[in-house]
C-alpha cells in the first residue's frame, strides 16, 4: 500500500501534536514481528498518532522498520528521532448505533425555592430527574404517570 503523502505544515502540526505523547507500542529485541505489527494497526486505529519505541541500537534497522510500518500499514512517518517512532493516519469514522427502545435519560435541572420572608433571596437547587420521573409545579420530583389503559371490552366496543 501507498504511503499518505502530507505538506511540510501539515507534519509539523502532527509533529507538535505528538510531543506530550507517551510510546503506545514497544518494539524489544524480536524486532517487527507479526504481532508488534498487529499492535501498531490497533494502535493507530485508536489514536490515529502515535509514538513507537524501539529498543535497538542500530540506526539502519530503526529506519528499515519505520518505512516497513509506514508502507505496510497505509500510514504518514511524521518524525524519526533517536529511538523513537511517529506514524499518523486518519481515524477511521466509527458508526453511531441508534437504539429505538432507548428511553429518556437522567437531567439536570436547576429549582428556586422561595422563602416566605419577602426580603431573603429564593435558594437554587440543583436536581438530577431520572428518566422515569418528572418535576411538578411545586418543585417535587414525582415518578412519570402510566398511560391508563382501556379495559379489553372498552377498546373492542369502541
Amino acid at each position: 500500500m501507498p504511503q499518505i503523502q502530507l505538506t511540510p505544515a501539515q507534519r509539523r502540526e502532527h509533529r507538535a501534536e505528538a510531543h506530550h505523547l507517551d510510546p503506545v507500542v514497544l518494539i524489544g529485541g524480536d524486532g517487527l514481528t507479526e504481532a508488534v505489527e498487529k499492535e501498531v494497526d490497533l494502535a493507530l486505529n485508536s489514536h490515529g498518532l502515535i509514538k513507537i519505541r524501539v529498543f535497538s541500537d542500530d540506526r539502519a534497522n530503526r529506519e528499515a522498520i519505520f518505512l516497513k510500518l509506514t508502507d505496510s500499514l497505509n500510514a504518514a512517518p511524521i518524525q524519526h528521532i533517536g529511538k523513537l517512532l511517529v506514524l499518523w493516519r486518519p481515524m477511521p469514522e466509527k458508526e453511531k448505533q441508534i437504539d429505538e427502545d432507548r428511553k429518556a435519560g437522567p437531567r439536570d435541572v436547576k429549582v428556586l425555592k422561595f422563602s416566605k420572608n419577602v426580603w431573603q433571596k429564593p435558594e437554587i437547587k440543583q436536581i438530577r430527574i431520572l428518566g422515569n420521573q418528572r418535576l411538578t409545579a411545586g418543585g417535587q420530583v414525582k415518578r412519570a404517570k402510566k398511560p391508563k389503559l382501556k379495559s379489553i371490552k372498552k377498546q373492542q366496543g369502541s
